[in-house]
């Protein structure tokens, strides 16, 4: 065999090799051929999502309770509730039976100010997600209200606290020693620790993880908007949001 028929070979040899090797690597990542995902694919996904959603409720709850937090982060709370202002918050929801988190937002801020945090939290999260959490917050009230009196607790009278002056009472409620406004700290306050936590297992149980998870990061946002839009400069962003 001469030198240019050696060389020839080798350089077959390369070729083959290197063809070989395109194609495994377009086998391995898929593009060697554009494929549309089948609807029985597309519920795989979305359940492997829920599940991711689950999955990281369950890591996130086991080290913050470890740390002595509340399950989405944030110090727990184990004084006295401040039930005067959870009636407060309950009025201006459309009482105990008809409570609505929409309503009493528009009582306390107005329906512009809440056209305007419902569009920002949306644009953020999508609208799926803060509809998650309106009904979440919905929920978390009607069934800590349950809670409270099978554990043998009655509201008292509301607090005489309407409009803003409750929105920002609810803001200090739940703002930390260092600050930080955070939802668990807030419902703590609301009814008791252990009722929250209650709450909580209820929401996961009836609706999912999701939800629970929902509630607690985008109420962290929007009352830190609130607080900022109402002078509360101080209060700071959970890092849950």
């Amino acid at each position: 065999m001469n030198m240019q028929e050696a060389g020839s070979q080798r350089g077959l040899r390369a070729g083959l090799l290197l063809t070989g090797s395109l194609g495994l690597l377009l086998a391995i990542s898929g593009c060697g051929q554009k494929q549309e995902a089948t609807p029985a694919d597309q519920s795989e996904v979305m359940a492997a999502d829920a599940d991711m959603t689950s999955t990281d409720n369950t890591a996130m709850i086991a080290q913050n309770t470890a740390a002595g937090m509340n399950w989405f982060g944030g110090p727990t709370y184990t004084g006295e509730p401040a039930l005067d202002a959870t009636a407060a918050l309950v009025k201006a929801g459309g009482g105990a039976e008809n409570f609505s988190f929409a309503t009493a937002l528009v009582s306390m801020l107005g329906q512009e100010a809440v056209n305007n945090e419902m569009a920002k939290l949306n644009a953020k999260y999508g609208e799926a997600a803060v509809k998650n959490f309106i009904d979440g917050m919905d929920y978390a009230v009607k069934d800590g209200l349950k809670r409270a009196t099978e554990a043998g607790v009655t509201l008292p009278a509301p607090a005489p606290l309407e409009g803003i002056p409750l929105a920002k009472a609810l803001i200090e409620a739940g703002t930390t020693e260092d600050g930080t406004f955070w939802s668990g700290y807030l419902f703590d306050k609301a009814l008791s620790h252990d009722l929250h936590n209650q709450v909580m297992g209820d929401i996961e149980a009836e609706h999912g993880a999701e939800m629970d998870l929902n509630v607690h990061k985008i109420l962290n946002q929007a009352m830190y908007d609130t607080a900022q839009a109402l002078g509360m400069t101080n209060v700071k962003l959970a890092s849950l949001n």
